[in-house]
C-alpha cells in the first residue's frame, strides 16, 4: 500500500474523521489487522483562519506548501487536503511537491457522476459556496450546481466555524440545515454535496429526501482506491 500524506488540522475534527475512514476502508478492502498507511501534518486551524478572514490566500498558500513539503519528505506518495475550503490554493499545494495531490472537488465531481446525477446544491463555507475555486471545478467536472441564498448562506458558514469546528453538535442546527436543503431540492438539486468536510458531523442521508455526498467519505475512498493500484 502506498502511504497517504494528510494536510489536516482544518479543523481537526474533520482530520480524525478522515483518519478513522481511511484506516476503516483499509480494513474493509483488505482484511484482518490492515490499517492505512498514512502520514499526517497537522495546523492550527486558528492561524489559517485568520488568513481566510483576512484574504491573505498566498500566506494560508505558503504554510500548505510547506506541509506538503514535509509529508513528501515523510516517504507520503500521495496527498490530501483534508478540508473543502483551502482546495483554493490546491494549485499552489500541488506545485510544491512531485507527488500527487488527490482533489477533493474531483473525487466528489466522480461520484456524483457515477449516481447518474448532475443537478446538485452545494453546503460549505461561504468561500466554498461563493468563489469559483471550488464551483467551477464542479461545473467543469459537468456538473450543475446550486447554492443556498445569501441568508442561508450566513447560516450554514456559521454553524460550520462557531459550532462544528468546535465539536459542538446542535439539532436546531440540524434543523435548519434540513431546511436549506429542502429549499435546494426545491430549486431542482437532485442531490446534496456536504462541501464541508465538517458537515458529516451533522448532516447524513437521513436528513435529505435526496441523496447526499459526503465529500471527506469520497475524498478518503479515492484515496484508499490510489493507495492499493499498482502500476506496471
Amino acid at each position: 500500500m502506498k502511504t497517504i500524506g494528510l494536510i489536516g488540522g482544518m479543523s481537526w475534527e474533520s482530520t480524525a474523521e478522515y483518519y478513522r475512514l481511511l484506516n476503516e476502508l483499509t480494513r474493509d478492502r483488505l482484511g484482518g489487522l490492515h490499517s492505512a498507511r498514512c502520514v499526517l501534518h497537522s495546523v492550527d486551524f486558528a492561524e489559517i483562519e485568520h488568513l481566510q478572514v483576512q484574504g491573505r490566500w498566498a500566506e494560508a498558500a505558503e504554510i500548505l506548501a510547506g506541509a506538503a513539503r514535509s509529508l513528501e519528505a515523510a516517504g507520503a506518495d500521495l496527498m490530501l487536503i483534508c478540508t473543502n475550503t483551502m482546495h483554493k490554493v490546491a494549485d499552489a499545494v500541488e506545485a510544491a511537491v512531485s507527488i500527487p495531490l488527490l482533489h477533493l472537488a474531483d473525487a466528489t465531481a466522480d461520484a456524483v457522476r457515477a449516481s447518474g446525477l448532475t443537478r446538485v446544491g452545494l453546503l460549505g463555507t461561504a468561500f466554498t459556496m461563493e468563489q469559483d475555486f471550488y464551483r467551477g471545478r464542479l461545473e467543469a467536472g459537468g456538473l450543475q450546481v446550486f447554492i443556498p441564498d445569501s441568508a442561508q448562506r450566513r447560516l450554514v458558514h456559521q454553524v460550520i466555524y462557531e459550532e462544528l469546528c468546535l465539536g459542538v453538535i446542535k439539532d436546531e442546527s440540524r434543523a435548519a440545515y434540513r431546511k436549506v436543503i429542502e429549499d435546494l431540492v426545491a430549486a431542482g438539486a437532485e442531490g446534496i454535496i456536504l462541501g464541508c468536510t465538517e458537515i458529516e458531523l451533522l448532516i447524513g442521508p437521513e436528513d435529505s429526501p435526496v441523496p447526499v455526498f459526503p465529500t471527506a467519505r469520497l475524498h478518503a475512498e479515492a484515496a484508499v482506491d490510489a493507495a492499493l493500484t499498482q502500476h506496471g
